[in-house]
């Protein structure tokens, strides 16, 4: 194999998961409109800081009960808690694209109630590492859009700085959430991104065990959702003309955050992903900010 072909071959895994990045951006932006024109903002008033905190104490709450989970023997429990929400959000985000589709007009919460369960069965019976994909890009948009829309830019970026010192604790200092995600990741659940080294690699077959090679990149669905909190929220509460240049600026931030988390990675080394992405979405904003001279309150 010659060196631009091995070059390419290193850099395949980084390309594609910000490629993965990048469409939840995308398809997020898209999703978030029909949501505001059907009202599903979680909160009344998306100014206020408090609602970053409710968000970090859910946060807290589900980490502890996948803890306590692991350490009774008690998987089925995050299993079920998990395919519940894959439904739920898969629900939410078929109603908004339903709604875009005049045909449909009345039958929209059956037609998602369906297709959700369909996709959840189907997940659930043959969860191979491209369906966990697509599936996981649909949940992280929805997620992203029904979060971004319902949180103001100051709000989210105090959400994404708490997130981003909570992550490097967690990993650097507690490791709380690695021991989370080993226990979890035999479960093949759509709560990562998984990247193939080879043509013939079956997520399926995985067997995860502690000191093995791995024959795929994982990335968790929060470094995807988190960043693209402000993405939205940038789009949903920031007017422009044009070019949303914050909005641009959040998604290349992102993508440029992406790029030395994983640079680091390749140099074998550990880290925390939010650090990363949330410090590089949040000065990207601040760039758009500066060049459209918008104000964020």
């Amino acid at each position: 194999m010659s060196s631009s072909e091995q070059s390419i071959k290193d850099y395949f895994p980084i390309i594609s998961m910000g490629g993965l990045i990048l469409i939840v951006q995308i398809l997020a932006l898209f999703l978030s409109r029909p949501m505001e024109v059907n009202h599903m903002q979680t909160f009344e008033d998306p100014t206020q800081v408090s609602n970053s905190i409710y968000y970090i104490l859910m946060i807290l709450v589900f980490t502890l009960f996948v803890l306590l989970a692991l350490r009774k023997n008690m998987k089925w429990a995050i299993s079920l808690f998990i395919y519940l929400a894959i439904i739920s959000t898969l629900y939410y985000v078929f109603f908004a694209l339903f709604t875009l589709i005049p045909s449909l007009s009345g039958f929209e919460a059956i037609a998602s109630i369906v297709l959700s369960m369909g996709i959840t069965v189907l997940l659930y019976k043959y969860p191979e590492w491209y369906i966990v994909d697509i599936v996981g890009v649909c949940i992280a948009a929805g997620v992203s859009a029904l979060i971004g829309i319902s949180l103001s830019v100051v709000p989210v970026i105090i959400l994404l700085l708490l997130l981003a010192i909570y992550d490097a604790i967690s990993v650097y200092k507690t490791r709380h959430m690695v021991t989370m995600a080993e226990g979890i990741m035999d479960l093949k659940l759509p709560i990562l991104f998984v990247i193939p080294k080879h043509l013939n690699y079956s997520f399926l077959q995985e067997n995860f065990k502690p000191g093995e090679q791995r024959e795929a990149f994982f990335m968790g669905l929060g470094d995807a959702v988190m960043p693209t909190l402000l993405v939205v929220s940038a789009n949903a509460f920031i007017k422009s003309n044009g070019i949303s240049y914050p909005v641009l600026g959040a998604i290349l931030g992102t993508l440029a955050g992406h790029a030395v988390l994983s640079i680091l990675v390749m140099k074998g080394k550990p880290q925390a992903g939010l650090p990363f992405l949330n410090s590089g979405v949040i000065l990207g904003f601040f760039m758009g900010i500066l060049i459209s001279g918008a104000s964020i309150m």
